[in-house]
């Protein structure tokens, strides 16, 4: 009895029936939900594209580097004798004639030659008119008139020599400009290659750079240039006016110039990006860098074909500004695929973006 009280009762099987009935009904709603959200085991996947359509265009592409402002006439004068300063006209920020006096040095010495000098050959210089006048009377032996000639001669080329060693002692401009620097002082003594004044021609300026042998088959002479100064957010088109043809053992570089125009902003030193055009193509097939994909077997895009993605191989070119030539793979008219394209697989369904 104790046993039989004990013992489970046996399950209502209608019970049961139902409860995984009911179990059945909600798990049916849930699935059936889920699939109205990801789709069921029939339906395809739209994935939605941004493209662009091809068309030729104009392609550049260039060369960068960095270079710097120098001016063409960019000289410092020095005197060509030693002596004490006696005389200084002119003054940093001054503008200067081409052979115009800057600063004296003393001379005195040698004017006092040159006057002595000037006062033999005034001597020298009657005797030989008045020879000259008994010999043009046959009067006289030549002898004497050869003598007093060359008495003269003598004499001045004497004083034409101590007033060239005289202008030795005169600072003269070499070249028409500005005062750049200039720090002497009166009572100072000047030396040859020691003591200067800079003059610099602010009109007449160019940039310098030099561009890494690599580059030696693709930047020449007349090449177009744009030229970048970053300090003055301003830029310029120009010509490659120089290009050296030979290396540089120690840098593994060629020089390089560019002439600018007049532009009193410019300075020499200041900083300037050249970017030298090496290669143009008025119909170019281009795309976005990011457009491209690559792969074991190459480079790669997705085209938009009615609906469908198509995997095309390609050929890339060189790369300015985000940009990339094809050169073989790809023609007018083609929407290449340039958003989305990193999920997709070759026949996938897209929608493009309006």
């Amino acid at each position: 009895m104790v046993l039989a009280a004990c013992s489970p009762k046996p399950k209502d099987k209608k019970a049961e029936l139902a409860d995984l009935q009911k179990q059945q009904a909600e798990l049916a709603d849930k699935i059936a939900k889920l699939q109205s959200e990801v789709g069921g085991p029939d339906s395809v996947k739209i994935t939605d594209v941004g493209v662009i359509e091809l068309s030729p265009r104009q392609f550049t592409n260039f060369v960068q580097i960095q270079g710097k402002i120098d001016a063409q006439d960019n000289v410092t004068a020095y005197p060509q004798a030693q002596g004490t300063i006696t005389g200084i006209y002119v003054k940093p920020g001054q503008h200067v004639s081409r052979g115009q006096r800057l600063v004296q040095l003393d001379n005195s010495v040698l004017k006092q030659q040159i006057a002595q000098a000037e006062a033999q050959l005034s001597l020298v210089t009657t005797v030989y008119q008045r020879q000259k006048n008994i010999w043009d009377q046959k009067i006289g032996t030549e002898v004497q008139f050869l003598q007093a000639k060359t008495n003269m001669e003598s004499a001045q080329k004497q004083v034409s020599a101590l007033r060239q060693q005289a202008d030795m002692y005169t600072i003269k401009s070499p070249i028409s400009g500005t005062i750049d620097q200039m720090d002497l002082k009166l009572g100072q003594v000047a030396a040859p290659g020691q003591t200067g004044i800079r003059i610099v021609n602010a009109d007449n300026l160019k940039v310098k750079a030099d561009v890494p042998e690599s580059y030696g088959g693709r930047v020449n002479t007349g090449d177009m240039v744009r030229v970048i100064f970053p300090d003055l957010r301003d830029s310029i088109k120009a010509r490659v006016s120089f290009a050296a043809k030979v290396i540089d053992p120690t840098s593994r570089s060629f020089a390089i110039e560019v002439k600018l125009p007049t532009n009193k902003s410019l300075r020499p030193n200041m900083t300037a990006i050249l970017k030298i055009v090496d290669y143009q193509n008025p119909k170019a097939i281009v795309v976005p860098v990011n457009a491209i994909q690559k792969s074991e077997a190459g480079d790669y895009v997705f085209v938009a074909d009615n609906g469908t993605a198509r995997k095309v191989n390609v050929k890339s070119g060189a790369t300015s500004n985000g940009q990339t030539e094809v050169t073989s793979g790809l023609s007018a008219g083609q929407q290449v695929i340039t958003a989305g394209a990193t999920e997709l697989e070759d026949g996938d369904k897209v929608k493009v973006a309006q």
